[in-house]
């Protein structure tokens, strides 16, 4: 254009050459840079907006505290990780269309490109794998770091999270190097809210409607506890007889609790029940098992012919019901 317009004006064919060289791709090129920063800052606004909404809890406020801070930094993690796959993208656009406007074939690096993403397509195929994984793994949430999670072979509490691998640790210390391509499928225990499950066996002489109520006060002591009952999202429930077993009837108990407390819920909830039975003579039973002890024959007639008429034992033997626990 200034190239047309100098040629206009003066007529001269070098000093339009000269303005298009001095004026002109300097201009593009500023354009070009101008339109990548404010594509840049619109993306990033964008990740910004979605990383303020992943802050957003969805637990009640008694126990928002506890998780508020890991879940912000998540979402600061992932805004990272986004923030700079938009700077890589932009700069590598912008960069492309600069070497064009400044005369250089972008064919052969378009091509060059291509291989590239084809060699390392075969060749890098895991490596790929794992880094893609590792960003859907950061978009979706699927968990982070102090999560407790399932992920096949290996369990346990996460201690670290990058785009290529994941970093467990079991309950025995153990210390598990997870590709992140490799994950399967992933079980959360502590995501948004975990629930505590306790099943109780009473024997079956026991009046379960008592037995339940007596369990609906337990849990109700626990909810209104001022240490406990913050780390509790919903007031517990008593659901009824979960089975019949061969000598106890299960009832169960649930409580809505905050992400990794259902253990320190459940053990609580155990020791309470345990101590109120106590209380209440409510039996808690354990496997029975039936003996049948039997003499030898000429024992039993021997003593048969000993004893006076009338007081003759059972010659079959005698049987004695022992408890095992």
């Amino acid at each position: 254009m200034f190239c047309n317009l100098v040629w206009d004006w003066t007529s001269n064919r070098r000093l339009a050459e000269w303005s298009d060289l001095l004026i002109g791709k300097p201009l593009a090129i500023a354009g070009l840079v101008l339109l990548g920063i404010l594509a840049r800052w619109l993306l990033h606004r964008a990740v910004d907006r979605l990383a303020h909404r992943a802050e957003k809890g969805v637990l009640p406020e008694r126990v928002e505290s506890p998780t508020s801070a890991r879940r912000k930094q998540r979402a600061a993690t992932m805004s990272g990780v986004l923030k700079s796959i938009v700077t890589v993208a932009v700069l590598a656009v912008v960069g492309t269309m600069v070497l064009s406007e400044l005369g250089v074939a972008i064919a052969p690096i378009i091509a060059s490109a291509g291989i590239i993403g084809i060699a390392l397509g075969f060749g890098a195929q895991s490596l790929v794998r794992d880094f893609l994984a590792g960003i859907f793994i950061f978009i979706e949430d699927q968990y982070g770091v102090g999560d407790v999670v399932d992920v096949g072979e290996a369990s346990g509490t996460v201690e670290a999270v990058t785009l290529r691998m994941t970093r467990l640790r079991d309950i025995n210390g153990t210390v598990w190097y997870v590709p992140n391509g490799e994950i399967l499928r992933v079980g959360n225990q502590s995501q948004n809210w975990s629930r505590a499950v306790v099943d109780v066996a009473v024997g079956y002489g026991e009046d379960l409607a008592r037995v339940q109520r007596v369990l609906r006060e337990v849990a109700h002591d626990l909810w209104d506890d001022d240490e406990l009952g913050r780390v509790m999202i919903e007031a517990p429930e008593v659901t009824g007889v979960e089975s019949l077993d061969a000598d106890s009837v299960t009832i169960r108990v649930m409580v809505k609790t905050a992400p990794l407390e259902q253990w320190s819920v459940a053990r609580a909830l155990r020791q309470q029940i345990k101590a109120r039975f106590d209380h209440e003579g409510i039996e808690i039973p354990f496997a029975q098992r039936v003996v049948w002890h039997r003499e030898d024959q000429r024992q039993v007639e021997a003593q048969h012919d000993a004893e006076p008429e009338g007081e003759a034992q059972d010659p079959r033997g005698t049987m004695d019901a022992v408890s095992k626990r």
